[in-house]
């Protein structure tokens, strides 16, 4: 019966692609169905090649699916949302980025975002339940305008505190929280669907 059937975990992680310790990498190490978008062998900063690796993931899945982003992954997600219907039945946003602010040295340019496609990020509803994990430390990104993109999603904002960008860099690593959210969103996708 398909109520049953437990959703396949996306992870959708940021322009650093894959990293060894990161929190997404050992969440999905825990996970029985999960996939993960794989990196750009070209044109790492072009969002139309990672929003169409994105997709290509979802097309190639059966059943139900909730995405775990972060960072840039989550900009991914909502511009991949802005451009396709499959269904998603819910997703966890974790420390979104203002591509919209300067960032710090070492990241991205705004004009490498702009030639890249990046900006504006989208700022309607997302078709499925949301998520979204704000730092209140974030380098990347004010919490104030992390709240204003959450409103604008339609998500459910969960402040996680002083977490930095919730990063390797940061400390995490483990993040015992992000296997609660994704619990949640589980449990509340299953829900919905008897």
């Amino acid at each position: 019966m398909s109520s049953s059937v437990s959703p396949t975990v996306v992870i959708v992680p940021g322009l650093r692609d894959h990293v060894e310790n990161h929190w997404q990498t050992l969440l999905a190490a825990g996970l029985d169905k999960v996939r993960i978008v794989p990196p750009l062998e070209h044109g790492k900063f072009s969002l139309d090649a990672r929003v169409a690796a994105l997709d290509a993931v979802l097309a190639d899945v059966d059943g139900p699916v909730v995405l775990v982003a972060h960072s840039a992954g989550v900009m991914i997600t909502v511009h991949w949302a802005a451009r396709h219907d499959r269904p998603v039945a819910g997703a966890l946003l974790a420390t979104p980025p203002d591509f919209a602010t300067p960032l710090p040295a070492g990241y991205p340019t705004r004009e490498q975002l702009d030639e890249g496609g990046w900006l504006p990020v989208p700022r309607s509803a997302l078709p499925f339940p949301s998520i979204v994990a704000a730092s209140t430390n974030d380098p990347l990104a004010a919490y104030d305008t992390v709240v204003d993109l959450a409103h604008a999603w339609g998500s459910r904002l969960i402040d996680v505190g002083e977490v930095g960008h919730l990063n390797p860099a940061a400390g995490y690593g483990e993040w015992p929280r992000a296997t609660e959210l994704l619990d949640e969103l589980r449990t509340t996708t299953e829900e919905a669907r008897r």
